[in-house]
Order: C-alpha cells, then sequence, then structure tokens
C-alpha cells in the first residue's frame, strides 16, 4: 500500500491567512490536496497539521484523512514530515506532498508511484514535492530537521515534470495568480 502524507502545518505567515482554508475552484487548498491524493489511490492519507490545527480541522472535511496534529511545528517542515512517516512507516512507500500547489493532479502523482524508487517532481528547474518515497527511505526521512523537508532527499532523485508546479501559494500576489489560472 502506498499512502500520501500532506504537510499542512506551516503558519502560512507570508500570506496573512491559513492556506489550508484558501478557496480554488470551490474547494478548500487542503480538501483539494486529499481529494486529489486519494483519486490516485493513496491509501492512507495522513494530514499533519501544526497552526491553526483546530481552525483547519473545523472549516475542512478532509474526507477519509487521518490527521494528525503537530505541536512541534514550529520547529519547521521536518518535524511534520517525520510525523506523518511515522505514521506509514508500516507500509510500501509514500507520497509527500504539500497543500499549497494547486497544479498536482491524481495522474501527476500516479506517474511518481509508479516509478518505484524515489522520485520527485520537476519544476522551475529543480527537483521537490510531491515526491515519492519507498519505504527503504522512511529511515532517511525519520532523520529530516528543520524547515527543509523532503526538498534535499529528492535533490537528486529521478523527477517527473509537474506543468505549473511552482505556482504555489505564499503571498497574496502568489494567490491572485493562482485564482486566475485554477479560478475562486
Amino acid at each position: 500500500m502506498k499512502a500520501a502524507v500532506i504537510l499542512a502545518g506551516g503558519s502560512s505567515s507570508r500570506l496573512g491567512e491559513p492556506k489550508q482554508l484558501v478557496r480554488i475552484g470551490g474547494e478548500t487548498l487542503l480538501d483539494r490536496t486529499v481529494r486529489v491524493a486519494r483519486e490516485a489511490g493513496c491509501d492512507p492519507v495522513v494530514v499533519v497539521l501544526g497552526a491553526s490545527a483546530a481552525r483547519v480541522e473545523e472549516a475542512c472535511a478532509l474526507e477519509g484523512a487521518v490527521v494528525l496534529e503537530n505541536e512541534l511545528w514550529g520547529e519547521g517542515m521536518g518535524s511534520s514530515l517525520r510525523m506523518g512517516i511515522a505514521a506509514v512507516r508500516d507500509l510500501d512507500g509514500a507520497v509527500v506532498m504539500t497543500c499549497d500547489m494547486p497544479a498536482v493532479t491524481a495522474g501527476h502523482l500516479l506517474g511518481l508511484m509508479a516509478a518505484g524508487g524515489r522520485m520527485a517532481s520537476r519544476y522551475g528547474g529543480r527537483n521537490g514535492v510531491p515526491g515519492y518515497f519507498p519505504a527503504e527511505d522512511f529511515e532517511e526521512l525519520l532523520r529530516v530537521t528543520g524547515d527543509v523537508g523532503a526538498r534535499e532527499l529528492l535533490r537528486g532523485a529521478a523527477a517527473l515534470e509537474l506543468a505549473a508546479g511552482e505556482m504555489d501559494l505564499d503571498t497574496e500576489e502568489d494567490l491572485e495568480r493562482v485564482r486566475m489560472v485554477f479560478g475562486e
């Protein structure tokens, strides 16, 4: 079985509101990400919340997701990654993703998982998440610290191009650009 670990614990300080709750195409970014992971056949779908956890959990449907709350979210993305991977460590592999990348599709996730080995998404001239990690990578993921997340492990990995993957949501300008492409 292949899981999805969705990292959604950041404070969205540059955006000024929880990006997990931003609505794109009629659904919150976090619900969209959960839906895409489920459409790709990921099971379980683990969502790691942190800042604004209660507000996010109340406002999102999180259909069928396993929700974890990372009280150490302030230490950076690495703490959320460790918590999510620890929850799926007995499975065959996991897609690691964030909730602020609306260009990600179920087809893209299926492509990452089909490769079998470590696989990154490629956009903006570099590798990044979503990335697929087979179980043999889990111990390394459990040692990640700080705010780097899985990026360093994906740097030299094989990669699958993700059109518009560089379009994420960190600022109000990003949000305006994303809404022009994906709707409100």
